[in-house]
């Protein structure tokens, strides 16, 4: 049951990052137009409905009710800082470049979950975490005049290392929280802590994004719900690494929405970053 567990881990994560890629894709459509705050609030208003109707239909209201109230808090209020540097990163750069530079979040994952929640990590994933590594620092490493250390660079570096903790958070809450009050808090205290900070720079609401809103809504609470599902079912340090698949998601939205190709550096350190998560996926199969 172990590796069963493992897997579905694994499978949770693959779907979370291909709705999450497609979402972002929309968030920086929507970025050209609004403020990187303004689209984090739209991000959480837009899935509320999305996440309470199955609830609701299901009759499970009396499971959003938090149990530990100030690590969702603390979720909430990273959740709301990571989105905005996400959001303004992929304003900036390309998503393959920004997925590139956010690839490291596995290490940084498995770093903290070995001394905060007590996991072990094998030698074996963190040989591979290492190789995918790697595999970054070639994509991210400077080339003539260091691009990458621009602000969409940073932003994207504080996108990874609070999303790192966010998922630490999730980890932890997953042992006393249920799937539906950590998907809810998340969606509720992004959009409020989001929205209030927005009004500042609010920008009226333009009708013919509302596809792209409803889009956002859709594909983020679906991904929402399965990436919680994939740290229930299994480890952090065995389910982040098989994010390196955003890579691929970003490159083809770059081509087909931007017409926008990878460098020789992206495509070359993320295919040791995927070939890294794809040992993982066939070591798990072997230990099920």
């Amino acid at each position: 049951m172990h590796g069963s567990e493992h897997m579905r881990g694994i499978l949770s994560m693959l779907l979370a990052v291909a709705l999450f890629s497609m979402m972002d894709a929309q968030m920086k459509l929507l970025a050209a137009h609004y403020g990187p705050m303004q689209v984090s609030f739209l991000r959480g208003a837009t899935s509320l409905p999305f996440v309470l109707l199955p609830i609701v239909a299901r009759g499970r209201l009396g499971r959003l009710r938090p149990v530990n109230l100030r690590l969702h808090l603390l979720r909430g209020a990273l959740a709301v800082l990571m989105l905005f540097s996400f959001v303004y990163a992929v304003r900036e750069s390309s998503l393959a470049t920004t997925y590139s530079i956010f690839m490291c979040a596995p290490l940084l994952v498995a770093a903290l979950s070995a001394p905060l929640l007590g996991e072990r990590v094998a030698g074996a994933q963190w040989s591979a975490i290492a190789i995918g590594f790697a595999g970054v620092l070639l994509m991210i490493a400077p080339r003539g005049g260091g691009e990458w250390v621009s602000v969409g660079a940073l932003a994207a570096l504080v996108a990874v290392l609070t999303y790192s903790l966010a998922v630490v958070s999730l980890r932890l809450l997953s042992r006393t929280d249920t799937t539906e009050s950590m998907v809810f808090s998340f969606t509720a205290l992004l959009s409020v802590g989001a929205g209030l900070l927005a009004i500042p720079g609010w920008v009226p609401l333009q009708a013919g994004h509302w596809p792209l809103f409803i889009g956002i809504g859709v594909t983020g609470a679906i991904g929402q719900h399965f990436i919680t599902e994939a740290f229930r079912n299994a480890p952090a340090a065995v389910v982040t690494p098989f994010e390196c698949t955003a890579l691929l998601w970003g490159m083809g939205l770059d081509l087909v929405v931007w017409h926008v190709l990878p460098g020789v550096a992206t495509v070359l350190g993320g295919s040791i970053v995927v070939a890294a998560g794809l040992y993982l996926m066939a070591r798990e199969r072997r230990a099920d």
